[in-house]
């Protein structure tokens, strides 16, 4: 959901109208969980599920470029890096849409919170960014805060649910820092529509194994999917635009109380103390870690002014 953070810095600063493009487009892949969750539950096969939820959102992003930046826009001289991101963000997608299969609404959006704690230690790792004693004790606490959900050893929280999900955080953690180079050279619509594109020819070639017939319900849920999928993208990625990741972070929280509405309404389903306790750490952590990257950025360009 937050993979697009660092795509391009904003051009023309509007904190309004940002945070509630981000509000939109969080608001619309957590309804977009709902449905994936429904379709599930209805028998349709994840890999149906992935393929609709791309091949839909294709002629969404397309018609956003044709408003936008144009068809010119889609032009790139790293296709090969494209393929990459699409590979790796694929791969996220299937974890993070099978962690939505296994746990209820309200764990499985509450362990994708985790994403900002895994970009801070890969950033570390693999970009050998210098990370001060303040963001590793916001990591610290993001992960107490995950074993306050998960509570190993209890029954609640199934384990291979849980592990799914973290593993789809770090994927999109990874993904966030290919992003963040290629943000360097491509555009926000010609990453979006070719990570669309390219991620629908694998899922098609796939497909005959794994679809079957639907009815009129079915098939409402997958349109829903990929069109609420590329909604949801193009609100996410218009935001940014407008503001940096730190000023609008705060709203992807709300796909939680979304999540936790619906988990009740369609599956009698209430989060537990713990839930709440954990994510209330896990979101203090991430949006610490987030406002920590915003005062850094500030001192860098100060120091390259100076």
């Amino acid at each position: 959901m937050t993979e697009i953070a660092s795509i391009l810095p904003p051009r023309v600063e509007n904190r309004t109208r940002a945070l509630g493009l981000r509000l939109f487009g969080i608001s619309c892949l957590a309804m977009m969980t709902v449905l994936v969750k429904l379709a599930s539950d209805a028998g349709v096969h994840l890999a149906e599920i992935m393929f609709w939820r791309q091949s839909l959102a294709v002629p969404v992003v397309l018609a956003w470029v044709i408003a936008g930046p144009g068809l010119a826009s889609l032009a790139t001289q790293r296709f090969g890096a494209h393929v990459t991101r699409s590979g790796l963000g694929l791969v996220s997608m299937s974890f993070y849409m099978g962690s939505i299969t296994l746990l209820p609404l309200a764990e499985a959006t509450t362990l994708g919170f985790t994403t900002p704690i895994f970009a801070t230690i890969l950033a570390a790792i693999i970009l050998r960014e210098k990370v001060g004693k303040h963001r590793i004790g916001a990591v610290i606490a993001g992960f107490i805060g995950v074993l306050v959900i998960v509570q190993p050893g209890g029954a609640d929280i199934p384990a291979a649910g849980a592990a799914v999900g973290l593993i789809a955080a770090l994927l999109v953690a990874i993904t966030s820092l290919q992003i963040r180079d290629m943000g360097r050279t491509e555009g926000a619509a010609t990453t979006v529509f070719w990570f669309s594109v390219l991620s629908t020819i694998p899922m098609g070639l796939l497909l005959p194994f794994f679809i079957t017939s639907h009815d009129a319900y079915e098939w409402m849920l997958l349109a829903g999917i990929g069109t609420l999928g590329g909604i949801g993208q193009i609100g996410l990625t218009a935001a940014l635009r407008l503001a940096p990741v730190s000023t609008v972070i705060g709203m992807d929280y709300i796909s939680l109380l979304w999540s936790s509405l619906f988990g009740w309404l369609l599956w009698n389903y209430v989060p537990g103390p713990a839930t709440w306790i954990g994510a209330a750490i896990i979101i203090v952590s991430g949006l610490y870690i987030a406002w920590r990257e915003h005062r850094l950025s500030i001192s860098r360009e100060t120091e390259i002014v100076a």
